[in-house]
């Protein structure tokens, strides 16, 4: 591992204020934080793969502020969702770094945000989630839903 956030699973930078990626290691926070992120949103479940059981601490002592939604990944619900959107309003003036295990919940919760929040355009939007995967059925239904329920054309 170095001290770069590329070096970090499936990081991508999608603008000047919000990173994504897979799950960074212990080692890797002190990088982010050293980039200026100041917020760490977490999706992943405490028992997901590379999980850190002291993540909270490791992100509070470098003093950033942590926020964990755990999304159970067979089963994305709205509220999810919204708990997401409202975290990331909420901190809209402080540097983001989320993240879950592969940075596929994060890519397609991110894809749903930008589409319905920030008026992203679909094409835009679309790019940034291809850049880590195609969504499977179970993540399909969820974001057509998710666009449903928020009436976005």
């Amino acid at each position: 591992m170095g001290n770069k956030l590329e070096d970090i699973y499936n990081y991508l930078r999608l603008s000047d204020s919000i990173a994504t990626a897979g799950q960074p290691t212990a080692d890797q926070f002190p990088t982010i934080k050293d980039f200026g992120y100041q917020v760490v949103v977490n999706l992943a479940l405490p028992e997901s793969t590379n999980a850190l059981a002291d993540e909270r601490a490791i992100a509070e002592n470098l003093d950033m502020q942590y926020i964990h939604i755990p999304v159970v990944w067979e089963n994305p619900t709205l509220d999810n969702f919204q708990d997401f959107a409202d975290a990331l309003q909420a901190n809209a003036d402080k540097p983001a770094f989320v993240h879950c295990a592969a940075n596929m919940r994060v890519s397609a919760f991110m894809y749903l945000y930008n589409r319905i929040y920030k008026q992203m355009s679909e094409e835009q939007a679309q790019n940034n989630l291809s850049q880590i995967w195609t969504p499977n059925d179970i993540w399909q239904n969820f974001i057509q839903k998710a666009i449903a329920n928020h009436r976005i054309v």
